[in-house]
This record gives structure tokens, sequence and C-alpha cells, in this order.
């Protein structure tokens, strides 16, 4: 018998203070069983850096032609494709021709550097494509917060995101590889 998705239940409450931005967004999460809660977390942190009220999650990571999170226009066009990981720089390259922006949040420390050297010359020619990386702690961190039903506060800041749940405050900086043009 197949395991299924357990269902996170967010209330995110969003001062973004790069973009103006301010309010509440009630999320319903399903984290894949084979997806840790270090990964689903940085889905909600996604959402959070990038919030709108028409940003949705994916149907999730066994899904090859849909991104973690996407916005899209009221005629179904794909505004905005989010990714997590390393993925194939192929996906990457049929997400940038799908959508207006591609943004990625790449983490792993250790197969991201390999992956990155690898992959930046080709992935280059994307206009559209930006490319974050994520640490290993910053997403060690964001799994302690992990909780079926979370209560989070969230400020954004000169690109650096706090994630508050009760007492307690994680804080995540992603770095910057490439910004679209």
């Amino acid at each position: 018998m197949a395991l299924k998705s357990t269902i996170y239940k967010v209330k995110l409450n969003i001062s973004d203070l790069d973009r103006n931005l301010y309010g509440d967004f009630a999320l319903s999460v399903a984290r894949h069983p084979s997806e840790t809660e270090a990964r689903m977390m940085l889905r909600v942190a996604a959402f959070a850096l990038n919030a709108d009220a028409q940003l949705e999650f994916g149907r999730g990571i066994s899904t090859d032609d849909e991104p973690d999170l996407w916005r899209k226009d009221l005629t179904g066009s794909i505004e905005l494709w989010i990714d997590l990981g390393t993925p194939d720089p192929d996906r990457l390259r049929k997400a940038c021709g799908r959508a207006e922006q591609v943004v990625l949040y790449a983490y792993g420390d250790r197969a991201l550097e390999v992956w990155w050297e690898k992959n930046r010359e080709s992935l280059a020619r994307f206009d559209n494509l930006s490319v974050y990386s994520v640490a290993d702690a910053d997403c060690a961190y964001l799994a302690t917060l992990a909780s079926p039903r979370l209560d989070l506060q969230c400020t954004v800041s000169d690109g650096e995101l706090w994630l508050t749940e009760g007492e307690h405050t994680t804080h995540l900086k992603p770095k910057v590889l490439r910004l679209s043009n």
C-alpha cells in the first residue's frame, strides 16, 4: 500500500519590507512521503519570499511537469516558476521556455557546489532564470519549525527572511548565484 502525503496547515503572516507586501495566507502544504521536513519548510520559505495571492504549490516532487510553486495569470500562462534543489538543466530549460520568470532555490551544500560548477555556463543563456543557494544549516533550522499546525510570522527585508513560530525564530539568507535580467 502506498504511503499518503502528510498535510500541514500553515497560517503565514507576512511583512515583506522589500516589496511593500503585507498579508495573511492560509496554506495547506502536502509533504510527500519521500520529502524531508527541511525541504517542505523550504517550500514554505520560498512561498514567503515570493508571496502573492496567485502563488500556488505544485502537485509535488513526484510530478515532472510542475514546479514546487507557481503563479499563473488569468489566461493560464505561467508568470513565475519556482523549483527547489539541483534539477536537471533540461528541466530548467523547459521551465524558462514556459514561464516569464524562473527562480531556483538550490540546496545541498556539497552536491550544489558540483552542480553549479557543471551547469553555470549552460544556464547563463536563460535571461529569465534566477538561482539562489540555501545552506544546509539554514534548511536544518527551518525543519525545527515544522509542525502539522503552524502559525508563522514572517519578515522579509533586504532579501533575508525571518520566520517565527511561538518562541522559535529562524533566519534564512539565500545567497545569490545568478539574477535574471
